[in-house]
């Protein structure tokens, strides 16, 4: 969990300071170290929903296919 916690810190650092570089303003740079982490939450949910369809349509046309070899 420390490590989840100091990625977070880092995620936000990095988005306040690029908000902030490129627009001199406190208070862009501190929403979009709000925000831009939110959204990248979301869509690694949908990232993941979708990785983890594609992986079970593999095992199955590999379940299908009667081999267990795994191609790399």
């Amino acid at each position: 969990m420390a490590k989840t916690f100091s990625f977070a810190a880092v995620h936000f650092s990095v988005a306040f300071t690029v908000g902030y570089l490129m627009t001199g303003s406190v208070w862009v740079g501190g929403a979009l170290a709000l925000v831009e982490p939110a959204c990248n939450t979301v869509a690694f949910h949908f990232h993941e929903k979708i990785w983890k369809r594609i992986e079970a349509r593999r095992h199955a046309a590999r379940g299908a296919s009667g081999t267990n070899a795994v191609a790399l």
